[in-house]
């Protein structure tokens, strides 16, 4: 029963924190009180106080927690292998801010305050070791070492968010140009494949180029 008990809190708290939390991203940061996210969870404030011991922590928890399930979305769509890699550079910067473009400009709302700015500073260290996971786990489907996916999937990220936070087209395409011209090159060196036609062909239509 307590197992139950247990598993039914952090459930409710799931929930309410990711309500919480779509309800700052829809209305900000200063614009919502604690009855305003109350109403928005369909339940009192002190329910929510029972969960969280101020807004501050509420804040906090809630961040972190939908942070962490946009990476889960972002890592569920990850490439299968190279060919289907140039497929996931092109659609994820979209896909990104339509499906979490909100998201993302309260968590920067968030971690830059002075008040949460140490909670940024845990959370992004967290980051750098699930994304470094994330690019050992595609090591065996690119045949690039995972040494060399890390860094480029932090440009990849920051070129994902600074086009949902500000849909700069321009910085976008820049960065992608460049972030493929380095796959392009790393998977000729690591994966043997590449020097077979079919991946060199995907490679020029990938820049644009009709292979002929």
């Amino acid at each position: 029963m307590r197992v139950r008990n247990e598993e039914e809190y952090r459930r409710k708290k799931n929930e309410l924190m990711k309500k919480c939390y779509e309800c700052y991203a829809e209305h900000g940061l200063g614009a919502v009180g604690i009855k305003g996210l109350a109403e928005a969870c369909g339940c009192t404030s002190a329910s929510l106080y029972t969960y969280f011991t101020d807004l501050d922590d509420l804040i906090i928890q809630s961040t972190e927690y939908c942070m962490s399930k946009v990476e889960d979305d972002f890592m569920a769509k990850a490439p299968t292998d190279v060919e289907d890699l140039w497929r996931f550079v092109d659609e994820i910067p979209y896909w990104t801010a339509k499906k979490h473009g909100k998201k993302y400009r309260l968590m920067y709302q968030v971690y830059t305050h002075p008040k949460y700015r140490e909670y940024g500073q845990k959370f992004f260290k967290g980051v750098d070791e699930r994304y470094t996971e994330y690019a050992k786990s595609l090591e065996p489907k690119l045949g690039i070492p995972y040494e060399k996916i890390t860094p480029l999937i932090f440009i990849l990220i920051r070129a994902c968010v600074h086009y949902a936070l500000f849909e700069d087209e321009f910085y976008l395409k820049s960065q992608i140009a460049v972030l493929k011209e380095t796959l392009e090159l790393f998977v000729m060196k690591y994966n043997p494949k590449a020097r077979s036609g079919a991946v060199t062909g995907k490679a020029e239509i990938f820049k644009g180029v009709s292979p002929q």
